[in-house]
C-alpha cells in the first residue's frame, strides 16, 4: 500500500490549488493527487465555452504543465477513482482495491451531473457536461447534428446553447420555471439573457417540462413534452445541475446533506479529512451564515488555500467573497455577492445597450452585483458587497455615479 503525507482526492482547480498552495507554503511532506480521469488537472468552466466551440484545445487548458508537477514533487494518480475511506485506519480504498494511506486527506471529489429519470434517458446522443471526455463526444457528433435541445436553463444551459448555436446548430432551450437563471439571478438579467438567445435564434420554451425521450435505433430522435409537443432532436443537451460526491464520506460517518458538512476551516466531522469546493457545504456569511455549496471555481481555489494553511498550522478562515462569470456570444457577464434572499433589485444602466449591472439588495444594504459588459461595477461594487454598504438606491441606478464613490 503506497502512503502520502496528503493525499487530494479530486484533479479539479480546488485538488491542485492545494497541493501548489502547499508547496507555496513550503510543506515538505509527500503529497499526491488521486482522480478517476487519465488527465493531469485542468481547467473546467472551458469545458462549455472555448473549449466545445474549438477556441482552447486540451494542451491550453491543463491547469499546469506535466513537468510543473514532477518539478514539484506532487504525484498524479490519475485513472483512479476512490470508493471507500477509512477514517481509522487513515487509508482510502479505489474502485480497483488498491489502497492508499494518508495522513491528511483533502476532499475535493466535486460532483456529478444530474442526469434525466425519464423513459429514453439512457439513449445515446444525450450529453452532460462536467468532464472534457463528455465535451469530447459533444464535439465527436456536431457533424451530424441539424438540431439540439438543451434541458436547463442554467448557466451550463444557456453557455451550451450559445456555442452551439454559434456553431450554426438549430437549438432549442427547455426550462421548467418561468424565466431561465431563475435559482440564480434575478428577473432583470433572466428576462436580458432570454432576449438575447432569442435574438441569436434559439427556440426557448419556459414552463416546459420533459415527459419523455424518444429514439430510433438507440440513439435520440426527439424530446417529448407534458403538454404533448414533440421536440425533434439530434442530440439532446441536459444542464439540471449536480450531485456532490460525497457517497464514501457519507459511508464513513461523516455529516453530509447537500454536499459534506464542514466548518468555517474546511474540516470535516471525521478526524484529519478537509472537503473543498463543490462538494462542500459550508458556513457562509455572505448568505447569512446559512450552510450552502458554491459551485465555482473561486470557492473552490480559496477553500483550497484555506485547508493548505491549516495543514501548515496556520488557524485560517474561509470568508471570501463569492464571485462567479459566464460567457455567452459576446457578453461576459461577471458577479460579486450572493443574491439569494434579496427584497430589492436596481438596474444599473440601459439593457438595451448590452453594457448593464443589476444590484441586489438586502434591508437596504447591497450584497451582490451581476454585471454585463461592466468590468468597473464589476471591480468598485465589490466592496459595496463586502463592507454590506447602505447605499441610495437613485444613486445605485444612476450609471454616472462611480461606484468607488459612494
Amino acid at each position: 500500500m503506497s502512503s502520502f503525507d496528503v493525499l487530494i482526492v479530486g484533479g479539479g482547480h480546488g485538488g491542485a490549488q492545494a497541493a501548489i498552495a502547499l508547496r507555496q507554503g513550503g510543506y515538505s511532506g509527500s503529497i499526491a493527487i488521486v482522480g478517476d480521469e487519465p488527465d493531469p488537472p485542468y481547467e473546467r468552466p472551458p469545458l462549455s465555452k472555448e473549449y466545445l466551440s474549438g477556441e482552447k484545445g486540451s494542451t491550453a487548458s491543463c491547469l499546469r504543465p506535466l513537468a510543473f508537477w514532477v518539478e514539484r514533487d506532487v504525484t498524479l494518480l490519475a485513472g483512479r477513482r476512490v470508493v471507500t475511506v477509512d477514517p481509522a485506519a487513515h487509508r482510502v480504498t479505489t474502485a480497483y482495491g488498491g489502497e492508499i494511506g494518508y495522513g491528511k486527506l483533502i476532499w475535493a471529489a466535486g460532483g456529478t451531473p444530474r442526469r434525466l429519470a425519464c423513459a429514453g434517458h439512457d439513449l445515446t446522443g444525450i450529453h452532460t457536461m462536467r468532464n472534457r471526455a463528455d465535451a469530447d463526444r459533444m464535439i465527436a457528433e456536431l457533424p451530424d447534428v441539424r438540431r439540439a435541445v438543451v434541458i436547463g436553463g442554467g448557466y451550463i444551459g444557456l453557455e451550451a446553447a450559445a456555442v452551439l448555436t454559434k456553431a450554426g446548430k438549430e437549438v432549442v432551450l427547455i426550462e421548467a420555471l418561468d424565466r431561465v437563471l431563475a435559482r440564480v439571478a434575478g428577473e432583470p438579467l433572466s428576462r436580458f439573457f432570454e432576449r438575447e438567445h432569442r435574438a441569436h435564434g434559439v427556440d426557448i420554451r419556459l414552463g416546459a417540462a420533459v415527459d419523455r425521450i424518444e429514439g430510433e435505433g438507440g440513439h435520440v430522435t426527439g424530446v417529448h413534452l407534458t403538454d404533448g409537443a414533440v421536440i425533434a432532436a439530434d442530440m439532446v443537451v441536459v444542464g439540471i445541475g449536480i450531485l456532490p460526491e460525497v457517497s464514501s464520506l457519507a459511508d464513513a460517518g461523516a455529516v453530509t446533506g447537500n454536499g459534506v458538512v464542514v466548518d468555517d476551516a474546511c474540516r470535516t466531522t471525521l478526524p484529519d479529512i478537509y472537503a473543498i469546493g463543490d462538494c462542500a457545504a459550508h458556513p457562509n456569511g455572505y448568505a447569512q451564515g446559512a450552510v450552502i455549496r458554491l459551485e465555482s471555481v473561486q470557492n473552490a481555489h480559496d477553500q483550497a488555500s484555506v485547508v493548505a494553511k491549516q495543514i501548515l498550522g496556520e488557524d485560517v478562515r474561509y470568508d471570501a467573497v463569492p464571485w462567479f462569470w459566464s460567457n455567452q456570444y459576446d457578453l461576459k457577464l461577471q458577479t460579486i455577492g450572493l443574491s439569494t434572499g434579496h427584497d430589492q433589485t436596481v438596474v444599473r444602466g440601459d439593457p438595451v445597450t448590452r453594457k448593464f449591472s443589476v444590484v441586489y439588495l438586502r434591508d437596504g444594504r447591497v450584497i451582490a452585483f451581476d454585471c454585463v459588459n461592466m468590468v468597473r461595477d464589476y471591480v468598485q461594487g465589490r466592496r459595496l458587497v463586502v463592507e454590506g454598504l447602505s447605499v441610495d438606491p437613485a444613486k445605485l441606478a444612476d450609471p454616472e455615479v462611480v461606484l468607488k464613490d459612494l
